[in-house]
């Protein structure tokens, strides 16, 4: 069975592939904008493409029977056509709702006649790191919405479910809803970021606007949709789930683990 991961120099599918590796799987093919400077393993194969660079994938895809599909919305029904004709036969997304804005990656792929598994996670562990900054430099955090509670997840935790999925059977028509262990307000995450730092952090409650003029430089006209979107979860707490360790069989990385393997970005 051989196996495709697309965006496999990417934050999320390069973890794809390291475990998929390390699962046993024996035919795995990344794609990779720049194969010289993927350094990707040994045994893995590499194609040279890019997923908006269609004239990139027919060949990539050839003999592919099971893709892992990273999350670019802008040609997505063209990639997912091009994978049905190529004979590619369970397509694993990395997709969303329809609260999120990659219901369209969802969307396509359940269109594309094609059998799928859909991935949705929402917030990452790793978006914690924009406050590393602040922390080194000031030792607080400055948050419009203090109370705001969600149950972030590891992008390893990510990238296992979805090699678990690409290696085993019985997922297809399945949306996995995935999610850290916990939830926890912004408040919680500060105090767990203390205790792993061994220093006081504290919390600076700041007004929206605030928030928005000082994530815009990040980004850009997205600020204001993220503030509005912590807004929310003030009143509608995202609530955890187990499916990482259901189709795993390892629990979700927590908010206090990630912390303490990554103090170093803090200090």
């Amino acid at each position: 069975m051989k196996i495709l991961v697309t965006g496999a120099t990417g934050n999320i599918g390069r973890k794809v592939v390291d475990h998929l590796i390390a699962e046993g799987a024996k035919d795995v093919r990344a794609l990779s904008n720049n194969p010289k400077r993927a350094a990707l393993p040994a045994e893995v194969e590499v194609a040279e493409g890019y997923l908006r660079r269609l004239s990139s994938l027919p060949a990539a895809f050839e003999g592919v029977d099971r893709m892992y599909l990273a999350p670019v919305p802008e040609t997505v029904i063209e990639v997912v056509a091009l994978a049905r004709e190529a004979g590619i036969a369970h397509i694993v997304d990395l997709s969303g709702d329809e609260t999120s804005e990659w219901e369209p990656i969802a969307k396509a792929v359940e269109q594309s006649g094609v059998a799928w598994t859909h991935l949705y996670a929402g917030e990452f562990l790793e978006n914690t790191t924009m406050w590393a900054e602040q922390i080194r430099t000031t030792g607080q955090v400055r948050e419009p919405f203090p109370d705001a509670a969600n149950a972030p997840i590891a992008m390893d935790d990510i990238a296992r479910v979805a090699a678990a999925v690409l290696l085993g059977e019985g997922h297809e028509g399945r949306a996995y809803d995935l999610t850290g262990p916990e939830t926890l307000t912004r408040a919680d995450k500060v105090r767990l970021l203390s205790a792993a730092l061994g220093r006081e952090v504290t919390l600076e409650q700041v007004s929206r606007a605030d928030a928005i003029r000082s994530l815009e430089p990040v980004m850009g006209e997205l600020a204001e949709w993220y503030v509005d979107g912590l807004a929310m979860m003030v009143d509608h707490p995202q609530r955890p789930t187990t499916t990482v360790a259901e189709v795993t069989g390892t629990p979700a990385t927590s908010f206090a683990q990630w912390v303490a393997d990554n103090a170093a970005a803090f200090r």
